[in-house]
């Protein structure tokens, strides 16, 4: 698989179709970009897709001294790949943790963006978890501790269970991606990773509205973690913004969202 190698960073890439227009998406937590491989035969007419993998996740690297992630580097990074690839413009696409590395790279390229994908995208409102994570001092430490013996964690994870306080799909989430010390330290290692990828989202959307940039934010109806009512704000704000609602969650929301384009390209 091809990569970007800069100041000792690799960040791979997975090229899919072969449009005219130039895609460059990223995706969520726990995945690589082989989850964009349903995009190919949604979008592949139309769009050359270029599908990043995640630091930590994937075979992208993260260089020790460039942690946590700046928005210099990953617009360095960016701005060497549209160089190698003789790229002028191009389109962006973000589902879940991803929609962080969108909204940075729409802050610091909005001039040649041509469109903006945002599925289920982390970095509009913080979660109340991702802040515990990343707050500097001892909330950190204890965060850090909690992955590495996480025997406290899980049992308060039961209580909260039973008393039917904890949301399903974050309950699904624990039980899946933290039940391992490796899947507990990508958590920390991402989440600690990318805390400085923090948008402005006012100037943002002032940006978006400046440039005149089409923005579809689509979600699930049954998503816990990242609803319609936390975005609605955002998206009434953009001049050029559309709000898409599918009946399903979170996990499987990019299938869904790659059989819409499908099917809007179809008819």
């Amino acid at each position: 698989m091809p990569l970007i190698s800069l100041n000792s960073s690799k960040l791979h890439y997975r090229k899919l179709g072969s449009g005219s227009r130039i895609m460059l998406a990223f995706h969520g937590y726990g995945q690589s970009s082989a989850y964009y491989l349903p995009m190919e035969k949604a979008l592949g007419q139309d769009y050359t897709i270029y599908a990043f993998d995640l630091f930590y996740h994937g075979n992208s690297r993260l260089y020790k001294q460039q942690i946590p992630l700046s928005k210099e580097h990953l617009q360095e990074l960016i701005t060497f790949f549209l160089e190698e690839q003789k790229i002028e413009w191009f389109t962006l696409m973000g589902f879940s943790m991803g929609g962080k590395f969108v909204l940075t790279l729409a802050e610091q390229l909005p001039e040649r963006v041509e469109e903006l994908y945002l599925i289920a995208p982390d970095g509009i409102k913080t979660s109340f978890w991702y802040n515990i994570a990343t707050y500097p001092g001892w909330l950190q430490q204890l965060f850090k501790r909690t992955v590495l013996k996480p025997g406290f964690f899980f049992q308060l994870v039961r209580v909260l269970d039973k008393a039917n306080l904890m949301p399903r799909s974050l309950l699904r989430f624990t039980r899946s991606q933290m039940d391992s010390t490796p899947k507990r330290l990508r958590i920390y290692r991402s989440w600690i990773g990318f805390r400085k990828l923090k948008v402005d989202i006012r100037q943002l959307v002032r940006t978006l509205n400046k440039y005149q940039i089409p923005v579809t934010m689509i979600l699930g109806e049954y998503d816990q973690i990242i609803t319609a009512k936390r975005m609605k704000a955002f998206i009434k704000a953009l001049d050029k913004g559309e709000l898409i609602v599918l009946k399903t969650g979170h996990s499987h929301l990019l299938h869904e969202v790659a059989e819409l384009l499908h099917q809007r390209r179809g008819s």
